[in-house]
């Protein structure tokens, strides 16, 4: 079981049915966990597995989910909620999940609802996974037809009630509080914290905001152990990872293979290395708000320490590709501008200053960049750092632009000197 993500993953054939997935060993670890484990006790489980969350901010799941309250004076209900509003550029990897095993995705849910003593799950589904909402649904409904899920699962005494909510969404919404706040119909905007989610949160009451890959680690963790799921590992981080790659290579995709993978090997043997003609530059390791890492950093493994030793984040483990025909400003331009356009505007800096960014990186683009703007870009990047925002948006999307004005400095200085876009024709 080296693969327990993607195992019963058919390409172009669909996702598997309830009873396929049943035969496949599917809702086998929740039948365990409902007969004999201790809720505590799971959550021991998933803390000695050493998974950590695979949405970017790599926080050690067990843990997290040990910040609920318990006990008889508890607040109730208690909700589980699964972040599926991926729209980080460069990441696609939980929309395979949901589109192609959504029992796993529920099973861990019922799983991790238990562990947590939960009442209510929620799935956040962008909007825009329009065939992954359409699988979701059934399997929900095919969950339900079976008993797993509702009152009294199984005849265990638990009951779990889960929703599908399709969210107009924004990016933000990957801040767990903006999340929140869209869930109860009010603007995505972060909340100030403290208080924290497992102990306040959704409409004032204890929650945990996982990521749908984080969440289908869950079943494995359960039935196998927690050292079995370390053993998957290549580094200290347990569990396999979902790796992608996107840009100018031969086979652009995603692998599931042990956490701490190599960049080389993920580029070189899955993605086929570049496309003839073209040469690799750099990479963002981890979606479009993680640093540029230059093409000499090929044997940096990908997990969470490795990579940030090497002076960026795994982030969600998906890279982008640069090429030597691929114009980098033009690229962190694209970028930047995304970002601005996402900020929820709630702070001053966020607000102003991405969009600041995006236009004095326009003017460079263009032909219109002054030497001084050299100097502009890195002082508002730093403005822009964590400390002097209100959540991690904006710190983020500048990792890639600080990244970029030093691996890259001699082709903003060419733009600005020659007054115009030399990878232009």
């Amino acid at each position: 079981m080296d693969r327990p993500l993607t195992e019963n993953i058919r390409p172009g054939e669909g996702p598997p049915g309830i009873a396929e997935y049943e035969r496949a060993g599917g809702y086998r670890a929740l039948r365990k966990v409902l007969g004999d484990a201790d809720p505590q006790g799971l959550i021991r489980t998933v803390t000695d597995s050493h998974l950590r969350g695979r949405g970017g901010a790599g926080f050690p799941t067990g843990r997290k989910w040990s910040f609920v309250p318990r006990g008889e004076q508890a607040a109730h209900p208690v909700y589980l909620i699964i972040n599926a509003d991926e729209m980080e550029p460069g990441t696609f990897k939980d929309r395979l999940l949901l589109e192609e095993n959504p029992h796993l995705l529920i099973e861990g849910i019922v799983i991790g609802g238990y562990a947590l003593q939960a009442d209510i799950a929620y799935i956040f589904l962008r909007q825009e996974y329009t065939l992954a909402g359409e699988r979701c649904s059934r399997a929900v409904a095919e969950a339900y037809d079976r008993g797993y899920l509702g009152r009294n699962i199984l005849g265990s005494g638990f009951s779990l009630e889960l929703y599908l909510h399709s969210s107009a969404g924004r990016y933000i919404c990957g801040e767990e509080t903006a999340l929140l706040n869209a869930l109860e119909g009010r603007r995505a905007i972060p909340r100030a914290k403290p208080p924290f989610p497992p102990v306040t949160g959704l409409w004032g009451k204890p929650t945990i905001v996982n990521n749908v890959e984080t969440i289908c680690n869950v079943p494995q963790i359960a039935e196998h152990g927690a050292d079995r799921f370390r053993a998957l590992s290549r580094s200290v981080d347990g569990g396999t990872k979902l790796y992608g790659v996107s840009g100018r290579v031969k086979k652009p995709g995603l692998w599931e293979l042990p956490m701490g993978a190599s960049i080389r090997e993920i580029l070189e043997e899955h993605a086929g290395g570049m496309r003839d003609g073209f040469t690799l530059r750099a990479i963002i390791p981890g979606g479009a708000s993680t640093e540029f890492l230059p093409a000499d950093r090929l044997d940096v493994k990908m997990d969470f320490d490795s990579v940030k030793a090497a002076g960026s984040r795994l982030g969600t483990g998906t890279m982008i590709v640069l090429d030597d025909r691929t114009c980098p400003v033009g690229m962190i331009l694209n970028l930047m501008r995304f970002f601005a356009r996402e900020s929820c505007g709630w702070c001053t800096p966020c607000r102003e200053g991405l969009p600041w960014l995006a236009r004095t990186l326009e003017a460079i683009e263009n032909g219109e960049g002054r030497p001084e703007d050299m100097e502009i870009l890195r002082r508002h990047a730093g403005l822009l750092a964590p400390g002097h925002t209100f959540c991690a948006l904006a710190p983020g999307a500048v990792e890639p632009l600080q990244s970029g004005l030093t691996i890259f400095e001699e082709d903003f200085i060419r733009h600005i000197r020659e007054k115009r876009c030399p990878w232009r024709k």
